[in-house]
């Protein structure tokens, strides 16, 4: 790949995505986007490059913007944060909000969906009261339609249910369709999904009391980690509060949030 092709695709995917793909990735450009060139029948990289140039359909710039998403994911990732809601998090939010009242969960970077279904799992399953007296809203988010789609199916093949889920979960809440296992439509339907570029308009309403945004800014440059910040800072409810990756510590953060105890990744808005 030439320099100025590898320059042209990596502003190409930071402007439309906000991923910052370093001078050193060539190998992650062309692992990834070989196959959408031989998918569009493109001879390779630089006629995939000539037609963002010139013929840039937004069906096009979509399979683009997919292929160079990361899509890690499993249920219950690394679980504190999932400890902090039920012992923590939806007590305190359920003892200021009026009975009726539902609580909000936005869950950006969905993926595939076992992030998202880990908060109503935790919820459903450590707070069941608070569900039944509040109710509880998630909406999960994802730029990329394809991993939207499997989330909404809520269906997951063996290994992914043995990454992170416990067995009473499984046992509970899951039941087999032939070599795959489903979801009960009870936590389905807690959760509902949408398309978001967080580098587009949200369309989000306020008074969001908490905001799962993991492990998504590290592929961001800073300015446009501060800037989600902000935007996310504007979204949450005074008392609400703000999950990231554990080592995370994007610009603005302090700005706005403060850590919660010891509890790794999880602030609460400041007043």
């Amino acid at each position: 790949m030439r320099p100025d092709e590898r320059e042209f695709l990596a502003r190409f995917i930071r402007e439309h995505s906000g991923i910052v793909i370093g001078a050193d990735k060539d190998y992650l450009l062309e692992s990834r986007l070989l196959p959408v060139a031989r998918k569009a029948g493109l001879a390779g990289l630089s006629v995939l490059i000539q037609r963002l140039r010139h013929q840039p359909t937004a069906t096009f710039i979509q399979e683009v913007i997919e292929a160079m998403t990361t899509n890690e994911t499993l249920f219950f990732r690394d679980g504190h944060p999932f400890a902090a809601l039920g012992e923590e998090l939806l007590p305190k939010l359920a003892a200021i909000r009026p009975g009726g009242t539902p609580l909000q969960i936005w869950c950006a970077a969905s993926s595939t969906g076992q992030e998202p279904y880990s908060i109503a799992l935790a919820a459903r399953d450590q707070v069941p009261r608070i569900v039944q007296s509040h109710g509880l809203r998630i909406v999960a988010t994802d730029i990329d339609r394809t991993v939207l789609a499997k989330a909404k199916a809520a269906l997951y093949s063996d290994l992914e249910v043995n990454r992170g889920l416990p067995p009473a979960l499984l046992t509970r809440w899951f039941r087999r369709e032939g070599s795959e296992w489903r979801l009960h439509e009870e936590i389905r339907g807690m959760v509902e999904f949408r398309h978001l570029n967080l580098l587009g308009p949200w369309g989000m309403a306020g008074g969001i009391d908490v905001v799962f945004i993991r492990n998504v800014l590290i592929y961001f440059d800073n300015p446009t980690k501060q800037a989600i910040i902000a935007k996310i800072a504007g979204l949450v409810a005074a008392d609400g509060y703000l999950v990231l990756g554990g080592s995370e510590s994007p610009p603005g953060l302090g700005d706005r949030f403060e850590r919660v105890g010891t509890r790794p990744g999880v602030y609460r808005k400041k007043a």
